[in-house]
């Protein structure tokens, strides 16, 4: 039995007031009522609401990255597990992306955690603790656009399968990265 911590719970807290308010709107406040914690706990835990959405995406992220690597490093069923979790979580998604803004913008979060686990994930295929500046900066550029197009299609801007998706973001994969992610 998994029992969950005081960051699963505060995080769970904050969705269940998501499904009715938006992100821009929810206090700290509310979310350690709505689980019986006192904000103190929750400051414990987290820097800031924003910090809470990052290390909960940052935790699912993870966890699909870990299942490609068991799965033999498949990457692009890795991709298309991240865009069938984006599908899943349509409605809670949508609301990060537009009722977050600026710094703590969420686009911004996903961009960065995606390019940290896409790292790893290369760290791990090619056994290297360090990139070269060149591949760091295609790896930004590559989950920068991905992200951008991503969360386009969670707003409705596209009306294609994940599967579709995956297969754009797999045809957009920087050459020198091909090598890396699109092995059969």
């Amino acid at each position: 039995m998994h029992r969950m911590t005081t960051r699963e719970i505060l995080a769970e807290s904050f969705r269940e007031l998501a499904e009715n308010k938006l992100i821009d709107k929810i206090t700290i406040r509310e979310i350690t009522d709505n689980c019986g914690y006192s904000p103190a706990t929750f400051y414990r835990n987290f820097k800031d609401k924003y910090d809470l959405i990052a290390w909960e995406y940052s935790c699912r992220i993870e966890k699909i990255m870990a299942r490609a690597e068991m799965c033999g490093n498949n990457w692009r069923q890795a991709l298309i597990e991240v865009l069938h979790y984006y599908q899943s979580e349509k409605e809670y998604l949508s609301n990060l992306l537009t009722h977050t803004i600026g710094h703590d913008s969420f686009i911004q979060y996903m961009a960065q955690i995606n390019e940290a686990a896409l790292t790893r994930f290369i760290q791990e295929l090619t056994g290297q603790t360090h990139m070269d500046q060149k591949t760091e900066l295609l790896i930004r550029l590559f989950c920068i656009g991905t992200v951008t197009l991503g969360s386009e299609w969670i707003l409705g801007k596209y009306n294609i399968s994940a599967e579709e998706l995956a297969e754009v973001c797999a045809d957009s994969v920087p050459v020198p990265l091909r090598p890396l992610l699109l092995r059969e």
